[in-house]
């Protein structure tokens, strides 16, 4: 599972290298490894079948193998962001790097680089804290895909033949909003399996 993070989060990395330098190789790159995460995820999820049929875990173990196959299929959803990501970036021009730039998606993928990060150290110290540190920054993203909205509609006034193209871009930024909730998601399966608690749905009464 922390091989799998791994490459996820190295596909997000190459996604803001390829944005940062207009490298198209990079974002070539990240549509092949796709498969490779795709793989990941189907080698897992076969081992945690047959822990479950062979072992029947119980308790800690039990939540282990639960939360891996959560964690797992968030993963590779939020890979698949990025490789519709890369996709764009294969065939932008200069004026789509320049709505990239108005959409903010360098501080988008800066924001879940962190989150990621934050994941694999909760994982590697079976700690929450990082995990509930990295889901809090969720809002950041929250804040960004927002500011993408009023951007897009700037754009699409001044570029009304690109609209297509622009809202393309919206959708992905809004992949990116959505690749922070599934790192959310995984935090609470986190403190899942290691405090066997549940922190889904719990936000602040009004």
């Amino acid at each position: 599972m922390l091989d799998m993070l791994s490459m996820v989060k190295d596909q997000i990395e190459k996604c803001k290298r390829a944005i940062e330098d207009k490298d198209i190789d990079i974002a070539r790159e990240v549509i092949e490894d796709e498969r490779k995460i795709n793989v990941q995820e189907l080698a897992i999820d076969r081992d945690c079948e047959n822990i479950l049929a062979l072992f029947t875990p119980v308790a800690t173990d039990l939540r282990l193998v639960l939360a891996t196959l959560k964690i797992t299929n968030d993963l590779e959803r939020i890979a698949d962001s990025a490789k519709s990501l890369a996709k764009f970036l294969r065939k932008a021009g200069k004026i789509e790097f320049k709505w990239i730039a108005s959409l903010q998606f360098v501080g988008m993928l800066d924001v879940l680089i962190s989150m990621l990060k934050e994941m694999g150290t909760a994982i590697r110290k079976s700690d929450t804290t990082p995990a509930l540190k990295a889901a809090k920054q969720d809002e950041e993203l929250n804040d960004y895909f927002k500011k993408a909205v009023k951007a897009t509609a700037q754009l699409v006034q001044e570029y009304p033949e690109d609209s297509k193209s622009i809202l393309v871009l919206l959708l992905l930024a809004r992949n990116l909003e959505r690749s922070g909730d599934l790192t959310k998601n995984i935090a609470e399966e986190i403190v899942f399996q290691i405090d066997a608690r549940v922190v889904k749905h719990k936000g602040k009464k009004k």
